[in-house]
């Protein structure tokens, strides 16, 4: 790629197109492998472009292939297009119109550079020497969409990629900035479920029931110890509960407490370790 081409002016050309590709996803958010009207906005798109587009991969994965003047290496740039099952509470205008969908963790604006990279690149196909490979995943937020369009070939079909990209906007950093590290930057993540099973009653006689309540609390703190005292301090851990359910009336203890987590890692051998040792915890206790 010639370095004459100021990519920085040609982005910055591209700005309201941009902002309102992720305003458009943003109002209209989709979960996981339901992305039907953003997969179809993105690949029709990329089919403008003059791109060769394939579609439903994976039930809502979306491919675009550039190909290049001449040989040379396939670059893969992957962007995510689920959102999360969340509330939006906010006043502006291109606020979710989907009750209880956001994109809360950015996918709107992966889209939308994912879509201005292809547009940018396209524009010098001429000059590039390969290919570039743009993958739209589906099902990002722990539903396992890159595992789905990866048993579905984008990584083992012709081409293969050589390198592979993505981007994550990140809100600590400055507008402006992009982030490198060498290394592991974002953590893999695993989803746990946990339920307490008591014998209820009524809350004057607690001496009468297995109240799962107080089981459940000592379960909650004693989880927190994994990570100090199992994790070894050169590497790093993170453990959640985000979620406990339990009773319907302030008066009665009941038969079950319901919890769910998250634990994050950037060793994959940690994620055996801490599943063991919640386990381990939660029997025990």
């Amino acid at each position: 790629m010639s370095h004459s081409i100021d990519f920085k002016a040609e982005a910055e050309a591209l700005r309201d197109e941009l902002i309102a590709w992720r305003r458009d996803f943003h109002r209209y958010p989709e979960l996981a492998f339901e992305e039907n009207r953003t997969s179809s906005i993105i690949a029709q798109e990329l089919t403008n472009l003059g791109l060769e587009v394939q579609t439903g991969i994976a039930k809502t994965g979306v491919v675009a292939m550039l190909e290049g003047n001449e040989n040379g290496p396939t670059i893969m740039y992957r962007a995510d297009m689920d959102a999360l099952p969340i509330e939006e509470q906010t006043e502006h205008d291109f606020a979710s119109h989907n009750i209880g969908k956001m994109h809360a963790c950015a996918h709107d604006g992966h889209m939308a550079v994912g879509l201005a990279v292809a547009k940018i690149m396209t524009k010098h196909r001429d000059k590039i020497k390969g290919r570039i490979k743009f993958v739209f995943q589906p099902g990002e937020e722990g539903a396992g969409g890159a595992l789905a369009m990866i048993r579905e070939g984008i990584i083992d079909d012709d081409p293969i990629p050589d390198h592979s990209f993505g981007i994550h906007l990140w809100q600590p950093l400055e507008v402006g900035k992009v982030g490198v590290a060498k290394g592991a930057i974002m953590s893999g993540s695993s989803t746990f479920q946990i339920t307490v099973k008591g014998k209820g009653g009524h809350a004057a006689m607690p001496h009468k029931t297995i109240d799962p309540v107080v089981i459940s609390a000592q379960i909650i703190t004693a989880l927190q110890s994994i990570v100090s005292r199992n994790i070894a301090p050169v590497d790093s851990a993170v453990i959640s509960i985000t979620q406990v359910n339990a009773g319907h009336a302030h008066n009665v203890i009941p038969d079950t407490v319901n919890m769910a987590g998250t634990m994050r890692y950037f060793d994959p051998l940690t994620r055996p370790l801490i599943l063991d040792r919640i386990k381990a915890l939660v029997e025990g206790i």
